[in-house]
């Protein structure tokens, strides 16, 4: 799902930061902010509307501001009048910039919120730009245990009670990182890049059958957790069905798909004696070897045939 965003939430969440203070538009404070992209609308306010992206946030900084001072009252009135016709989630003014009063009544008289921020254009573009790629990236919530094991972000899934708590807590003890049990927020980042975190309420805690919860922050340091990491393999963990052939070899290469985004998958059949955690270890580096170009099956398989054809020479 898509998230979206407020005003009123942008306010909230980055007044300190971007150091925003609102002068017009009380009444648009609702109004939705859905995409993470920034407008400066220099040519717009020239008079030039065909190819204006009214659903961006707009930006003003010192070029604009000083373009509208050097235009007549009556062309500002003409100007940001059909400027604020368009459906605009919200205007930035920075530099501390004093907004003319023709902007501030067509802002209140269309119930569009206009903000102003201390910060320099380029350094408030790039730190919006970045809260906004975050609040607004494609979502999904799965459940499941996400843990970096080698500095690689790994899923474990499978039904309830298969034992997904109890292999991250053996693979926490083994020094790897839990970033959240039971609830994995997903988020869609460019270039198909899938981020993993959990709610803020209950990240790093985890439920243990027998045990309760325990908070593995406070019993294994911080160096045990970790706010969020790229998920990179999924490994789905199953009871071991004896009528069901498993792989043994490696060759078949098995994927799932998150958001649209494919993911290398293994399937871990569970029964007593199997160490769980070991496994998703040895998946891990060998996840990095095939990230690398390098599959060990295939390079075995090479070489067997290599071997063959030479016995038959």
């Amino acid at each position: 799902m898509k998230m979206g965003l407020t005003v009123e939430e942008l306010l909230k969440e980055k007044e300190v930061s971007l150091h925003l203070k609102l002068v017009a538009g009380e009444k648009g404070r609702q109004r939705k902010i859905t995409v993470s992209e920034i407008n400066r609308p220099g040519l717009t306010l020239t008079g030039y509307f065909e190819y204006f992206r009214y659903e961006r946030i707009q930006v003003i900084g010192r070029g604009e501001h000083s373009y509208l001072n050097f235009l007549s009252k009556e062309k500002r009135i003409e100007i940001l009048g059909k400027f604020f016709s368009y459906e605009i989630p919200g205007v930035i003014i920075t530099y501390n910039l004093s907004p003319v009063p023709e902007l501030v009544n067509a802002a209140n008289k269309s119930q569009i919120p206009v903000l102003v921020s201390s910060l320099p254009t380029p350094h408030l573009i790039a730190e919006l730009i970045a809260y906004l790629e975050e609040k607004l990236a494609p979502l999904t919530i799965i459940h499941g245990t996400l843990i970096d094991v080698y500095g690689l972000g790994v899923l474990i899934l499978g039904e309830s009670a298969i034992g997904k708590s109890e292999t991250a807590l053996e693979l926490v003890k083994r020094g790897h990182m839990l970033i959240t049990d039971d609830v994995v927020e997903i988020r869609q980042k460019p270039g198909d890049i899938l981020i993993g975190s959990g709610k803020e309420i209950v990240s790093h805690h985890m439920e243990i059958r027998g045990l309760g919860i325990i908070d593995v922050r406070t019993l294994f340091g911080m160096g045990a957790v970790l706010e969020r990491t790229r998920i990179e393999l999924v490994v789905r963990l199953e009871e071991w069905d004896e009528t069901k052939e498993y792989e043994r070899l490696g060759l078949e290469e098995s994927y799932t798909e998150i958001l649209g985004v494919k993911l290398p998958q293994l399937l871990i059949p569970v029964r007593p004696g199997r160490n769980i955690s070991i496994l998703i270890e040895v998946a891990a580096m060998n996840q990095r070897l095939k990230s690398r170009g390098y599959y060990s099956a295939r390079e075995l398989d090479r070489r067997l045939i290599e071997l063959m054809q030479k016995k038959k020479e």
